[in-house]
């Protein structure tokens, strides 16, 4: 059973029983956090973005758990040569040993001179789960949903620095989404959305709100 782990606002583990996902390990000076870094297991550390709410504890992470890096090639660098890595771009597919990584555009700063924001759509523990990362809303959406079945999308829906709500279960039309977690809001006052709000926009999928230090099991 696939095991979706929350640990503040951006921040998650995908856990199929073997492998252990994290992705945006943002914990240090996280008011959401519920979990320590040092008490983090992971086998690979996916970032999107090098802001500091998202790139955050990774590097001490990755040492910790001899895990592996997956950015693009700029947030590479900023983890350093101590850790293993594994640089990729946009409309790149990795093949991993739970499953494969492909990497899609986001609509977002990047945080890192030259580099640029990502999100990721990764097939793990037989289900299909697309990450959003920081985005606002872009039509091209729909082509991420036509090339894989999405059964859960983790979109932002704080606004100020991603999109909002209203656009967010736009998305997951655009998307075709069967199941949808909202991450990315009410860690600042300057991001503070309804999740219940959210649920009602949404049409079509099934909107699970995933509180800080809670699971859910991906059926």
């Amino acid at each position: 059973m696939l095991k979706f782990n929350f640990y503040g606002h951006a921040c998650f583990q995908l856990d199929d029983g073997k492998y252990k996902i994290l992705f945006d390990p943002f914990l240090t000076g996280n008011p959401q956090a519920t979990i320590k870094p040092d008490d983090v297991k992971a086998d690979y550390v996916f970032v999107t973005h090098a802001h500091g709410d998202h790139i955050g504890d990774a590097y001490r992470i990755l040492l910790k758990n001899k895990a592996t890096a997956v950015g693009i090639p700029e947030i590479r660098d900023l983890v350093g040569d101590e850790v293993k890595t594994i640089g990729m771009n946009l409309g790149g597919t990795l093949k991993l040993p739970f499953g494969f990584a492909r990497m899609v555009p986001a609509m977002h700063s990047a945080g890192v001179a030259g580099g640029t924001c990502c999100g990721y759509v990764v097939s793990i523990g037989g289900k299909i789960i697309y990450f959003a990362g920081d985005t606002c809303l872009f039509s091209d959406m729909k082509l991420i949903g036509e090339r894989d079945k999405i059964d859960y999308a983790v979109l932002p829906i704080g606004g100020h620095f991603t999109m909002d709500a209203y656009d967010a279960a736009r998305a997951v039309e655009f998307l075709g989404a069967k199941n949808v977690i909202p991450v990315h809001y009410n860690t600042w006052q300057v991001i503070e959305q309804d999740a219940e709000e959210f649920k009602n926009l949404v049409k079509g999928a099934a909107v699970h709100i995933v509180k800080p230090g809670e699971s859910l099991e991906l059926a």
